[in-house]
């Protein structure tokens, strides 16, 4: 009966993670402008689509959760080749935050000082389903968000780790702890 029940238990769990490697974070395809835009920093092409979609007038202000203290930004124009302008006048360097969830904290904190109600998330496609879990339960429905996953080509090693920190959060929370 046990080995039943685990060998059940594993195909589940297989399954599982064939899901969530076919359905990764798409691109937005709303067109739809937001107050905000919230980038988590930790993956290439990120925070380039995050300042793509400022300047083509998708959020008013873009907040770069999670980056280094030492961070600038005048280092981030260097990075961005350009783009002076728009980051100083609309850019804010978050670096409260070390994780998914702390990301979320920090977003969080961010819109409710900015007074803001719907915010475009910008993460990799893999790292979305985590994200976008972390920040609606953050945001308890009182900002809207468009997830706005950037494509990536991700490692089998990354997915699956990914596919498990999803799910041990998940039942972190179910259990409350």
């Amino acid at each position: 009966m046990i080995l039943r029940v685990g060998s059940l238990l594993l195909i589940v769990y297989a399954l599982g993670f064939l899901l969530f490697g076919i359905t990764l974070g798409a691109p937005a395809t709303s067109a739809a402008a937001t107050d905000a835009i919230v980038v988590i920093t930790g993956g290439g092409g990120r925070i380039e689509h995050g300042v793509a979609m400022l300047s083509r007038g998708k959020g008013k202000r873009l907040l770069i959760a999670g980056a280094d203290p030492a961070v600038t930004k005048d280092d981030l124009v260097r990075r961005l080749g350009g783009q002076r302008r728009l980051v100083r006048c609309c850019v804010d360097l978050g670096s409260e935050s070390v994780d998914t969830r702390s990301n979320a904290e920090e977003a969080r904190r961010w819109l409710e000082r900015k007074n803001y109600r719907s915010a475009r998330l910008i993460t990799s496609d893999w790292h979305m389903r985590r994200a976008a879990y972390e920040f609606d339960r953050q945001l308890e429905g009182k900002v809207s968000i468009i997830q706005d996953g950037v494509k990536s080509e991700p490692k089998f090693m990354t997915l699956f780790a990914e596919y498990n920190k999803y799910l041990l959060r998940r039942l972190a929370v179910w259990l409350d702890i």
